[in-house]
């Protein structure tokens, strides 16, 4: 039983995380993407077209880790 509980909290843990860095690295992104529209403002559909698909890469890998996480936890 006791290594259930540390399966779970580990699981926990990782998908906490991954969370975590997602929410980082999406801040970042939009930090930047705002900066660069800033001083280029005629570029600004490129750089929302860029940020958005990059956010969307990073949520894409974190929802797959946190479901790995998961699947650890249930095994």
């Amino acid at each position: 039983m006791e290594g259930l509980a540390l399966a779970f909290m580990g699981a926990g843990l990782g998908a906490g995380i991954v969370t975590w860095g997602a929410a980082i690295g999406i801040g970042r992104i939009a930090g930047q993407a705002m900066d660069g529209i800033a001083r280029q403002p005629e570029a600004a559909s490129k750089i929302q077209t860029a940020m958005l698909i990059s956010a969307a890469l990073i949520e894409g890998v974190a929802f797959f880790n946190a479901v790995i996480c998961m699947l650890i936890a249930l095994k």
